[in-house]
């Protein structure tokens, strides 16, 4: 496994490349921001030319997928657009959800509003479906999964607004973008407040699982990204405290 600045490799053949990306990357061109940094430019030094099959956000980290060939291209494509392929994502919210699982069918239109957010419209949005488990709580956090059927733009972060609920460092749609410092939910913590850099200050939204079949063999295949360093320093840090470990929870719901 090659570790770059940018992303790991989870795996890679000559069909497909799977990748585990940082924060801060875009996944393929925006028309938004053409110079900004991408994840395919990252890449193509180490793999060549290569075909995105779906997006998840700049600000997210985790699993991206990649084809390598035009053919492998389409047969991925055809599966996201088909429903086909089974995304899981992880999330740390603040507060303290009142279910333990709900299921969102709430139709979205991007750029709905002056701030340019996904939001809902049940008249003219487009279809989409989010399921989300709830897998611990270590307050003032608790630890979400979600399972998007669809893949619409800011779809997970706009149904969870939905519902009242915000992602970490999401000034977007939580209006919050406080950073996890250990000072705030460690109790005993006795540092010096002038040097602490906070554990996670960025989007606490990250791509977990992708099941695919392969466009060449026909194998269905589960690719599953570890966190990234700050994510999972804020994952080790509550579960001393509280004793609830999102990737153990998430076992039982597999």
């Amino acid at each position: 496994m090659k570790q770059q600045t940018s992303y790991t490799v989870l795996y890679g053949d000559d069909s497909i490349v799977v990748l585990n990306k940082r924060s801060g990357l875009l996944v393929a061109a925006d028309r938004y921001d053409p110079d900004a940094p991408r994840l395919d430019t990252a890449a193509s030094d180490e793999f060549g030319k290569l075909y995105a099959v779906h997006r998840i956000d700049k600000d997210t980290s985790g699993i991206v997928i990649y084809a390598r060939t035009a053919e492998a291209h389409r047969v991925l494509s055809l599966q996201f657009q088909n429903r086909e392929v089974e995304k899981v994502y992880h999330a740390l919210v603040n507060g303290r959800p009142a279910w333990q699982s709900l299921h969102v069918d709430l139709k979205l239109i991007p750029d709905g509003d002056a701030r340019h957010r996904t939001v809902v419209n049940k008249r003219e949005g487009k279809s989409a479906v989010t399921d989300f488990t709830l897998l611990g709580v270590c307050p003032p956090y608790s630890w979400i999964e979600a399972r998007p059927e669809t893949g619409r733009t800011h779809q997970i972060r706009a149904h969870l607004a939905a519902n009242g609920l915000g992602i970490v460092c999401d000034p977007l749609y939580s209006g919050n973008q406080k950073p996890v410092r250990l000072s705030e939910i460690k109790r005993s913590w006795n540092g010096d407040p002038d040097d602490e850099r906070p554990l996670l200050a960025r989007l606490a939204l990250h791509a977990y699982r992708l099941t695919v079949t392969h466009p060449e063999t026909g194998e269905r295949m589960t690719f599953t990204a570890p966190y990234q360093r700050d994510m999972d320093a804020v994952r080790k840090q509550l579960t001393k405290l509280y004793g609830t470990d999102p990737l153990t929870a998430g076992t039982a719901a597999d």
